[in-house]
């Protein structure tokens, strides 16, 4: 069976939350949208929520649509990426950075690789959502 690995695009006033990352040393100082691996037993959106609850204390989160490609990883794993929201403000406790960032600021963060595949659509759902539309 393929490992999934989730990842959330936690999105708030047309903005999107990156997270940069420090470890492994090959990842160290590069931005993703933070998640990661679902547990046995668990569905992607659970997956996502605990994640959120661990990486950046995020305690009320709603998880949306499937956005962008599936990504292949190594080992047998895919990434796949959902639309989030959530209240409060979040802090970093695994990454040395977080910042809120707009549909034309995307593509001045160094992300990670797998994470660059979703830039277009999640460049489109920013824009789509802008700063003046109603909360989703």
């Amino acid at each position: 069976m393929t490992g999934v690995v989730v990842g959330a695009a936690v999105v708030r006033d047309g903005r999107v939350l990156a997270a940069r990352r420090t470890r492994p040393a090959a990842a160290a100082g590069r931005w993703e949208l933070p998640g990661g691996a679902v547990e046995p037993g668990e569905d992607e959106a659970t997956a996502l929520a605990r994640e959120l609850r661990e990486e950046l204390a995020l305690a009320d989160v709603g998880v949306g649509e499937r956005l962008g490609p599936e990504v292949a990883l190594p080992g047998e794993k895919v990434l796949r990426i959902r639309v989030c929201r959530a209240e409060g403000e979040p802090t970093a406790l695994e990454h040395d950075a977080l910042r809120w960032v707009g549909p034309d600021e995307l593509d001045g963060l160094d992300w990670l690789d797998t994470d660059r595949e979703v830039l277009p659509a999640l460049a489109t759902l920013l824009r789509r959502r802008g700063p003046s539309s109603a909360p989703s």
